[in-house]
């Protein structure tokens, strides 16, 4: 461990300014030179260095420098794609709000047109979130005749929606 300390003292300095003229951040700069001293002392067993450790220093720190400089580009990226589709969504919202409004609105004209029974067993169904089981309890008919019903429903739904059939479901679920 002494060899290790008197490394690190010899070095630190010089790794830390290489890194800080290049990131210009304290804390970054500490941190790599953290990970590059903490990386060869857990590979000291199998390290190789086959030039001066002083290049090996350096070029470990390089590596680290270029690293961080990547995945902060990548995050910078991420945020300004991420800003951009939020407000591109965000410019949308009183358009999309119409066009839900209007699904609703045609889901719920669809569904009225259902029998009475069917309708019932639907937004028991859908609505309440009711297992078949507990429709068929709380109606006081059979199993068979509650699936059979919900299939009869789902059946005039999909043809009347047509393309809007899924999305339409799952919305008149969730709503």
């Amino acid at each position: 461990m002494p060899a290790f300390e008197q490394i690190y003292e010899l070095y630190w300095s010089d790794l830390y300014n290489y890194a800080y003229n290049i990131l210009r951040d304290k804390d970054v700069c500490e941190e790599i030179i953290q990970e590059t001293f903490f990386s060869m002392w857990t590979k000291r067993e199998q390290l190789q260095i086959t030039h001066s450790l002083k290049s090996y220093l350096f070029t470990a720190v390089k590596f680290q420098t270029i690293n961080y400089i990547r995945s902060e580009k990548v995050k910078r990226d991420y945020a300004a794609n991420y800003a951009s589709f939020k407000k591109m969504n965000f410019d949308n919202s009183n358009e999309e709000h119409m066009h839900l409004t209007d699904l609703k609105g045609l889901i719920e004209n669809e569904v009225s047109k259902l029998p009475e029974k069917c309708q019932e067993i639907f937004r028991m169904s859908r609505n309440e979130h009711q297992s078949i089981k507990n429709i068929a309890d709380l109606m006081n008919i059979s199993h068979k005749t509650v699936e059979n019903q919900l299939t009869k429903a789902l059946r005039q739904l999909r043809s009347s929606l047509g393309q809007f059939f899924s999305l339409s479901i799952l919305l008149f679920a969730i709503c």
